[in-house]
């Protein structure tokens, strides 16, 4: 498959201006199309993508990062592209593991295939390790089906099959609704090893707004 003339990347970011530069640049090495949706940011996060070789997307205030995804895929499916590989702004993703995603759809006929940070998570903060674990567990007990890491946004998705589920979210339970709505569609999800990359950064996820927030969704499911 000609990835480069089927797959486009999309890049939520807040405030990333530490990091989107260079990400945007090594990204582009592999696939050139880069979207970066900067939902709301206050500092040079645009500028730099833009100077990088990126399509910017700009929210004026932030909408969350369901939002920016949504406002993403919609961008790249206009442009022509089957395929989004969607990952963070922030470094925590390499740009290096992104041919482990297209060989796993290329071999597999997966239409979602997930990155999972749980094989060797040393590196991950604890309360992050435990509340991803968590979670986890939860949505596999839901969906019937192992989920090693549901919360991890380094992903590729067939983009036909993202607009007939139609994700609805704006925050970060995006991330757990488009994975429980390709299970419960019978599309073909698979996951691929990553590293767990963190350093100083300050996560975006409110550890009680957020978490909050997801938990409701959650009810809202099992409440069906």
């Amino acid at each position: 498959m000609d990835w480069p003339a089927q797959c486009a990347v999309v890049i939520p970011c807040l405030n990333e201006a530490a990091t989107i530069e260079n990400l945007v640049r090594e990204v582009r090495r592999v696939l050139p199309t880069v979207i970066v949706v900067d939902d709301g940011s206050t500092d040079a996060t645009s500028a730099l993508a833009t100077s990088a070789g990126a399509t910017v997307v700009r929210h004026a205030r932030a909408l969350g990062k369901g939002a920016a995804l949504k406002r993403g895929a919609d961008r790249v499916q206009q442009l022509g592209f089957a395929w989004s590989l969607m990952m963070d702004g922030d470094g925590q993703h390499s740009p290096a593991e992104i041919p482990k995603f297209l060989d796993c759809a290329k071999w597999t006929g997966a239409q979602l295939v997930v990155g999972n940070r749980m094989e060797n998570p040393v590196d991950m903060p604890r309360l992050r390790r435990v509340v991803n674990c968590w979670m986890s567990r939860r949505l596999s007990r839901l969906a019937g089906h192992p989920l090693p890491d549901t919360q991890c946004g380094f992903r590729l998705v067939k983009l036909d099959a993202w607009q007939q589920l139609a994700p609805k979210t704006l925050h970060f339970e995006i991330e757990s609704e488009v994975l429980l709505g390709f299970l419960a569609a019978g599309r073909k999800v698979e996951f691929v090893p990553i590293r767990a990359i963190y350093k100083a950064e300050q996560s975006k996820i409110h550890p009680l707004h957020d978490t909050w927030r997801w938990f409701r969704w959650l009810q809202s499911r099992v409440g069906r």
